[in-house]
């Protein structure tokens, strides 16, 4: 235990972070969790602190999670070989087995384990669960690489009422069984927006948007979706955060308050985010 802080402070830090509480207590709040905060062993218990902590003063927590390193390496382990098309990954029908059972079966259990020693009740699903995410393919050429067709949030409500946190990794089926794999970024977004959370948090490996990327003091901690285009064309928004970026706005559009890019290396960002004045990362908004 840190014995830093006196008591006295300790009582104020809680006392300053009371209003938050009152503001974000009953309310849903999706959490989209992937990259190198998943990698790092510390940074990855202290999320599922954060996400413990949240469940434990009221906020509907739904975690989505990805997994791409983890799939990349069970691949190597398994002598296969990632083929990209364009920068994305093809997904034959072996690749989707091991996604489904990486991202469904190791990643997502590992989580909801995580969240359980730190004090949470969390329930693991799969978008192949209830239906929760059906999909289609998005292109031959791709393979098994899914596009969202329909999102079902009965499963996720029931949990939620019954308060859980619903821990959901993104593969994704159709009508006739076929298993996708599906853009994380992406999931979360739909998943948001058909429970009209009141946040969407998408952690990252960087700061929030820049206005230039290789200065974190550039930060820009509001972006409207009008400004958001504007940044698009003036290639402030390049690279893998444009499609990002494209996430935020369709959450938005799809009924999401607000959206939250942040760095998920920062320790207890998700914290600093929802209970303090400062905030983390940069807020995406409709206005």
């Amino acid at each position: 235990m840190d014995m830093s802080f006196s008591n006295a402070e300790r009582a104020e830090v809680l006392t300053a972070a009371l209003p938050y509480i009152k503001q974000y207590s009953g309310k849903t709040v999706v959490i989209k969790y992937g990259g190198n905060a998943m990698i790092n062993e510390q940074l990855k218990q202290q999320v599922m602190e954060d996400i413990a902590l949240l469940w434990l003063i009221g906020v509907k927590v739904v975690l989505v999670h990805g997994g791409g390193p983890e799939i990349s390496e069970m691949m190597t382990k398994l002598g296969k070989k990632a083929v990209f098309v364009n920068g994305l990954r093809v997904t034959d029908k072996e690749t989707v087995d091991i996604v489904q059972m990486v991202l469904a079966g190791k990643v997502n259990k590992s989580l909801v384990n995580l969240i359980q020693t730190k004090g949470g009740h969390a329930v693991g699903l799969s978008g192949i669960d209830g239906g929760i995410i059906e999909a289609k393919m998005k292109n031959e050429e791709l393979g098994y690489v899914g596009e969202i067709t329909k999102i079902r949030t009965q499963p996720i409500t029931d949990l939620l009422e019954k308060n859980y946190i619903p821990v959901i990794s993104t593969v994704a089926s159709d009508r006739n069984g076929n298993v996708y794999n599906i853009n994380g970024d992406t999931a979360a977004a739909y998943i948001a927006g058909a429970l009209g959370a009141t946040r969407l948090i998408m952690m990252t490996d960087i700061a929030g948007i820049l206005r230039d990327k290789d200065d974190p003091a550039t930060l820009l901690p509001q972006v409207s979706i009008t400004e958001a285009k504007e940044l698009y064309e003036s290639g402030v928004i390049s690279g893998g955060m444009i499609p990002k970026v494209d996430c935020c706005i369709e959450a938005l559009e799809r009924g999401v308050s607000n959206v939250v890019i942040m760095d998920g290396r920062i320790p207890h960002s998700i914290l600093m985010e929802l209970l303090t004045d400062e905030g983390a990362g940069t807020m995406v908004m409709k206005g």
